[in-house]
């Protein structure tokens, strides 16, 4: 499956954030704890030149404390400032309230020394769709101020946010880069949520994602759905690979049947990509 999305809006998008940078102080990239490599639009280091940048690694909660570590030491001697968090809970806010003002730092020296006194930071929260900006943004103003959904798309345009006095931010579309160079990048993201479903083959997005599990997390989705190795010998179940044979297994013990009793794959696949999304199939670090 080729893996790729960029719709127009995109662009409209793109070209607004272009003009919207000269108001700003500050860049918050949002990346996703799972993948925070490529959940980073390249896009972004260009369009964030010669301003303040903090990157915050968001959804934290969903991979391991290790491998969320391993990716804030990364960033960090990278040059960047980076905080890593949970944006549904409100506890690490205080760490990107410091990170803000440690960042900024020179603003603040520069402002005092021309007599400008309590300007706020202005800063544009930019990142890819679905990776929690609008959550984020709502758990650090302790109420709902930007509109939250599971899918990409939520955030149509722009919208300013005063925080307090001492920070007003800019709440952006998520969006992409017109072109994948590496598919591996594109099928993360697709893993991920970061694209349209409906432009997907659920199906096949959900073998290929079982493949990758199998590989790094052998054992996980026997435990998780109940099933043994050797329920997936071939003619146990449908399926000419073994990730298919898994999505039929799954059917089976979650008891997911269409018409004549055949077993309900589709809803299998839709089944894991949810339950990797929410979390519940635990921790997970794809990179």
């Amino acid at each position: 499956m080729n893996y790729q999305w960029y719709p127009g809006h995109m662009t409209k998008a793109k070209r607004q954030m272009q003009e919207d940078i000269k108001l700003i102080d500050l860049v918050i990239e949002l990346v996703d704890a799972r993948i925070p490599l490529a959940s980073r639009n390249p896009d972004i280091d260009q369009l964030g030149q010669n301003k303040f940048r903090l990157i915050i690694i968001n959804k934290a909660d969903l991979v391991d404390e290790k491998d969320s570590n391993r990716y804030l030491r990364y960033f960090e001697e990278k040059g960047f400032y980076a905080v890593k968090l949970d944006s549904r809970s409100k506890n690490g806010m205080k760490n990107v309230s410091a990170a803000i003002d440690q960042v900024c730092q020179a603003k603040f020296e520069r402002d005092r020394k021309r007599g400008i006194v309590n300007r706020p930071v202005r800063a544009m929260i930019v990142g890819i769709p679905n990776v929690g900006k609008s959550t984020f943004i709502n758990s650090f103003a302790g109420k709902a101020v930007a509109k939250t959904g599971n899918k990409p798309g939520v955030t149509k345009g722009k919208q300013w946010i005063r925080l307090n006095k001492n920070v007003e931010l800019l709440d952006t579309p998520g969006i992409l880069w017109p072109k994948f160079d590496d598919q591996k990048v594109g099928q993360y993201l697709a893993f991920i949520g970061s694209m349209n479903d409906e432009i997907l083959q659920i199906g096949e997005l959900a073998m290929d994602f079982i493949g990758l599990l199998m590989e790094r997390y052998p054992g996980l989705l026997e435990a998780r759905y109940q099933f043994q190795e050797e329920d997936l010998a071939e003619g146990v179940f449908p399926g000419k690979t073994k990730e298919a044979r898994v999505l039929y297994a799954i059917a089976k013990n979650r008891n997911f049947l269409i018409k004549d009793g055949e077993y309900d794959f589709e809803k299998a696949a839709a089944t894991v990509m949810n339950e990797f999304r929410s979390g519940a199939l635990g921790k997970i670090c794809l990179e």
